[in-house]
């Protein structure tokens, strides 16, 4: 019998990328050889997404055909939302002070600068790369990456609509985003095992931050107990049940957009809706009795299902395409690196946590699908401040791409 790859059939995926996962708990869980050392610089998260990408790279799996990422995105993000907010302290979240908005909108404004920046250093020796006339015009292709980064992809879809980027050439656009968006999420969560070596290096006070976590493990080891077969049941019946509700609102959220004035805005982005309506629901539910259940495992079983989205969004990374058109990447890691560069200079003067930093910048690029398990790295307890940040996101994201594109037909060759 002839195995055809890369693997078609996604029971056979999801099984690779769940014994990836697996794998990497296992040795992670080593408390002396040689595992214990490789894990002692190299974070277990960051493992859990790059197994997967060696994965895609080899071609054993490819993203391009398995549809594991849009079930994670759909299901079980919502549902990690949910059950990873049940237990949170909404007043203490807002007691998180002004930094992390501050991070968040020099994040966005990174990203506005950064591409006419980036447009300018390459014109410099390269002026073909940024180039082009009409609709080939490359600021009209980098104006959607402008939209995916301070938002996400509704707001990439509005900025295609609105400037008319040639669609052959979209997808060395739809490349640079996902090879440089994920090479800095590697780096990210790389910096997550270091992230107490970087708040020294930034003399950041990340008190309110250790208050949260503490409050958060505080009230779940008062309600611990062994979780028996009927708490996963009623756990899980919370999390798919709340996610139901909202694909169901979202549904007829978009509905009514899409017959409006509004229908190219993100109002129309049935993911948008999804993803606040499951917030909305673990919040509403975090004053209730439902939070009782953090105790039988709420979050953790919330942290599967993050860990399942983190390897399908490591199976989405293609490690060798960077080489297909490094040129185009180039202008890619120069925006990126501009966008960096500004958070870690504005974190310094203000002497933001890592974790702001880290939150901030993925609630604008990535969004909704990824700040939530950048937080949650540092604690489950953080994610919602992922989410709402993302939200945030999405609403300013139409706006800043708009700016960020005419500054870059401004500066174009």
């Amino acid at each position: 019998m002839k195995i055809d790859l890369p693997l078609e059939n996604d029971a056979i995926v999801f099984g690779l990328l769940a014994a990836s996962l697996g794998w990497v708990f296992y040795t992670s869980s080593k408390k002396e050889g040689p595992w214990a050392k490789f894990y002692k610089y190299i974070p277990a998260l960051l493992m859990c997404y790059m197994v997967p990408a060696v994965l895609n790279t080899v071609g054993l799996i490819s993203s391009d055909i398995s549809e594991t990422y849009t079930v994670a995105k759909n299901y079980l993000l919502p549902t990690a939302l949910v059950l990873m907010t049940l237990s949170i302290d909404l007043k203490s979240v807002f007691n998180l002070g002004s930094k992390a908005l501050i991070m968040f909108f020099t994040a966005t404004v990174g990203v506005i600068i950064g591409g006419p920046l980036a447009i300018l250093i390459v014109q410099s020796f390269a002026p073909e790369t940024v180039g082009g006339v009409g609709f080939d015009a490359a600021w009209r292709g980098l104006a959607t990456l402008a939209g995916s980064w301070i938002g996400g992809g509704a707001n990439q879809a509005a900025m295609l609509e609105m400037y008319q980027y040639n669609d052959e050439r979209y997808a060395a656009m739809v490349l640079v985003d996902i090879v440089v968006a994920n090479i800095w999420m590697a780096f990210l969560l790389l910096g997550v095992g270091s992230n107490a070596k970087i708040d020294k290096w930034l003399k950041a006070d990340s008190s309110a931050i250790e208050a949260l976590k503490t409050k958060v493990e505080k009230f779940a080891k008062s309600i611990e107990r062994k979780a028996t077969l009927a708490d996963i049941m009623v756990i899980l019946g919370i999390g798919f049940g709340a996610t139901a509700l909202s694909h169901l609102v979202s549904q007829l959220m978009v509905q009514g957009f899409e017959q409006s004035s509004l229908k190219d805005s993100v109002l129309a982005s049935g993911f948008f809706w999804l993803v606040v309506m499951a917030t909305t629901i673990g919040l509403v539910l975090s004053f209730t009795r439902a939070r009782n259940y953090e105790g039988a495992g709420a979050s953790k079983i919330g942290s599967v299902f993050v860990y399942i989205l983190v390897a399908t969004i490591g199976m989405k990374m293609d490690i060798l395409k960077i080489f297909d058109d490094p040129l185009i990447i180039l202008v890619g890691l120069i925006w990126m690196a501009i966008h960096v560069g500004l958070l870690f200079i504005v974190a310094k003067i203000i002497r933001a946590p890592y974790f702001f930093l880290a939150v901030g910048s993925k609630a604008n690029i990535g969004g909704a699908a990824s700040a939530p398990v950048v937080a949650a790295a540092f604690h489950p307890a953080l994610a919602t401040v992922g989410v709402l940040l993302a939200v945030l996101g999405y609403a300013l994201g139409t706006y800043g791409a708009i700016f960020c594109a005419e500054l870059m037909r401004m500066v174009s060759p």
